[in-house]
This record gives C-alpha cells, structure tokens and sequence, in this order.
C-alpha cells in the first residue's frame, strides 16, 4: 500500500496545486493580519507574467531573511566568475524581499511562484536563468523537474537538514527522491547534512561548508552601534535577539518574566518577526519595566530597564553594542536562529536547549569554548549576571571566536568553484 501510494504522489502532489489557490489566498489573508505586506505583488506568487523579466541570469532562491543574508559572499564569488550576467533575486516572504531589495538594488527581486507546473514554467520561460541556486533547504518538485527540462543547471547551496526535516522527507519518497536526483548538485555544509540527504537519495552530496561563515560585518554597522552605545551610555547591555514563538510560548515574555532588572544592565529585546515589535513592547510594559523603543530615536533614560529592538537591518549594530547576547528560537522548540553574527562581533554567546536549525555550529562552538548552553530562564539570568560582573572575559572571548571563524570560512568559495565547473561542462556539451 505505501509503496503504490508513493508511486502516485506525483500525480496526487500536482492535482493539490491544481485546487490550492483558495487556500493559499486565504493563508496569504491570514498572515496580512500581522504584516500587510503579503497582500502585495499578488501576481508574482501565482505565476503571473512579470512585466520586465531580467533575461539569463544568475538566480538566487533565499526564502527569507537568514537565507538571503547567507547568500551574499557566495553571489560574490559568482558574481566575480559571472561578470556578465544580471541577477535575479527570489523569495517567498515579504521581509526576504525586502532585505534582498535592500542589499542589491540593482537586482531584480520578486516571489518565486508556487510550486504548481504552469506557473513554475511560466517563471523559467520568461527569466531563462543561465542556473539557479536553492539556497538550504528548498525542494519544491516541480521547480526542480522543471529546471531539468528547459536544461538549467540547479544547485542546492548552503544545504542543511536537520534530523526533524529528514524523518518528514522520508515520509514522500515518491517526491524527495527524484527532485534531489535532478539537481545539478548539492553543496552540504557538513558530513551529518550530507549523509541525512544521501539517505534521502541524493546520490553524491558535497560537503563545502557554511556561508555564514564568510558574510562580512557590513561596515556601516560600527558606526549604527557607535551610536546605540551614546543612546545608552555606559550602562552594560544584555541583547535577547532573534526571539520567536512557539505552542503559546514567547519568549520575550519567558525573559520578561524572569528577568531581574539592574540599574546598571540595560535588557535589549529584539522579536524575529517584526509583527511581534508591539507586542515586546506591550509585554515589558504590562511587567512594570519602564521601557522604550528603538523606533523613537531618542536617547535611552537612565531609568528605562527595556528596550525593544524594533528595527530591521541592524542586528550587528545590536550585537557590537551588546555585551552578552543571547539567540532566541532556542528556549521554545524552534530549533535557535544564527548564533554566526555576534560571534563575527566577538561577543559571549548563549543558547537554548533547542539547536536542531543549527545543530553543526552550536555544538562545534560550545567545543571550541566560544558559546554556552543555558537550559531554563532562570539559569539565562543566572549567567548573564555572572558574565556582565567579569567584564575581562570579553576580550579573552573575542580572540577565541576569532580563532574559531577562521577555521570556518571559505564555503562560499568551494560552492561557487563547484556550481562553475558544473555550468562551464554544462555549456560544453550543450555546443
């Protein structure tokens, strides 16, 4: 039964995108409530014609924010090898495209269209990438399928799975399998990703290592923090970054509730999402801290006690002006967010208990010495409070991160080695 069941889940895949318009309408409405941004560029999302297609050129899929920062060194290094090519920039939420808009202005930057034939057809048609970049995890069926049949090189970079991804994807073997056998190659970021999708059926994994490694400190970011240390003052800050939502559980609110104010400590929050801005600030004040936003532009009172990092495109301005920081997504079971940026800032970093998203790095950095693993809120507490009254940690902190980083760059460079090999070949039997 389940093995006819897989054999038909193509056919069953493409019949449910036949009739998800409706539905996906209605998600799209949904998340609207919270940023009304997914009300705009409809078209794009369902395989309308664009008006002004970028012909053959380098294309980028980064779902979102992380993904699409991640993608930077390695646009680089193609851009260096692809001189002559224009770039094309997807993604599928608002703050993706607007962070991609934001760094690359002179890209071309919209949705990728659902992953339904027609539309994924109509995309490749009008753009004729000369080869496109998954960034991750992204394994849309028919886009790969696709890519394949109009004779576009297609790679999976930056590509991680997580033990969780891997136990779902084994489900539908009838899909994961051929679409991971269509691609061009996969790039992994290490021997566990690279094994997890070869079980999956990849059939010859690269392990090359992570991006993130190799993303610069936007320069600009020193002189941001240089002026969020003269809105403080010389008061010490504890920056909560990144932080989400999960099964009820925020965990601004989690911190909120047991943190001990300072006169001295400043709390810096900061929501992944920036529809959870007001309600961080919400939070804080409904606990009796006098609290403030990054938004207001004004300087930090000596009485305020939070600050709510409302604001996007300066979190390594939060973390040079920090002096211990933790990344959230790890307290509620939604597997941390980058801990790779404040360590770039060479600042003490903890987490959660919840790694999955980033299991590789948060292990290798709790070996190399450069971060810890906290377990309950009063234990983050705990530890900040220790850590803020040794201040001669931080430089011994941010040698040994920047010994650490080193050891871990270059990835972006052996991806952009192997996907120009493959394309250079590509062309080559093409003529």
């Amino acid at each position: 039964m389940f093995t006819v069941l897989n054999m038909l889940l193509p056919a069953l895949y493409n019949a449910l995108w036949r009739i998800a318009l409706p539905f996906i309408r209605h998600y799209l409405r949904k998340r609207a409530r919270k940023n009304p941004a997914y009300l705009e560029h409809w078209g794009e999302r369902f395989g309308a014609p664009h008006p002004n297609p970028v012909q053959q050129p380098i294309w980028i899929h980064a779902v979102s924010v992380g993904e699409t920062r991640a993608a930077q060194p390695l646009i680089a290094e193609l851009q260096r090898r692809f001189p002559n090519a224009p770039l094309l920039l997807t993604q599928m939420t608002p703050t993706g495209r607007a962070t991609a808009a934001q760094l690359y202005p002179q890209a071309q930057c919209r949705y990728l269209p659902y992953d339904r034939r027609d539309w994924v057809v109509q995309f490749l048609r009008e753009h004729r990438p000369r080869f496109g970049v998954l960034m991750e995890t992204e394994l849309w069926a028919n886009l790969i399928s696709g890519c394949l049949n109009h004779h576009i090189p297609l790679f999976l970079a930056n590509a991680r799975l997580s033990e969780k991804s891997q136990r779902n994807y084994q489900k539908i073997p009838g899909l994961i399998r051929p679409a991971l056998r269509q691609l061009t190659a996969i790039c992994a970021q290490t021997p566990v990703d690279a094994q997890r999708l070869q079980q999956l059926g990849a059939p010859a994994p690269i392990v090359c290592g992570n991006t993130k490694y190799d993303i610069p400190i936007p320069p600009q970011s020193s002189e941001l923090a240089a002026q969020f240390r003269q809105k403080i003052g010389n008061r010490r800050v504890f920056l909560a970054a990144s932080l989400r939502e999960k099964d009820g559980q925020d965990e601004a609110e989690l911190i909120l509730n047991a943190w001990q104010p300072h006169t001295d400590t400043l709390l810096v929050l900061i929501p992944r999402h920036p529809e959870r801005f007001q309600a961080a600030y919400e939070l804080a004040r409904q606990r009796g801290f006098n609290t403030q936003k990054r938004s207001d532009n004004a300087p930090v009172r000596p009485d305020t006690q939070v600050w709510i990092g409302d604001s996007m495109g300066e979190m390594y301005a939060y973390f040079q002006a920090a002096d211990i920081v933790f990344i959230g997504g790890s307290l509620v079971n939604t597997g941390c967010q980058n801990i790779i940026e404040p360590l770039q800032c060479g600042k003490p970093v903890l987490f959660g208990p919840s790694i999955y998203n980033f299991q590789a790095a948060c292990q290798e950095a709790l070996a190399a010495g450069v971060a810890q693993q906290i377990h309950s809120t009063a234990e983050l507490v705990q530890t900040v409070t220790q850590q803020l009254m040794q201040p001669e940690i931080h430089a011994q902190q941010a040698a040994k991160a920047a010994v650490y980083l080193a050891q871990h760059r270059g990835a972006s460079q052996r991806i952009a080695d192997a996907i120009e090999q493959h394309v250079q070949a590509n062309a080559s039997n093409a003529a």
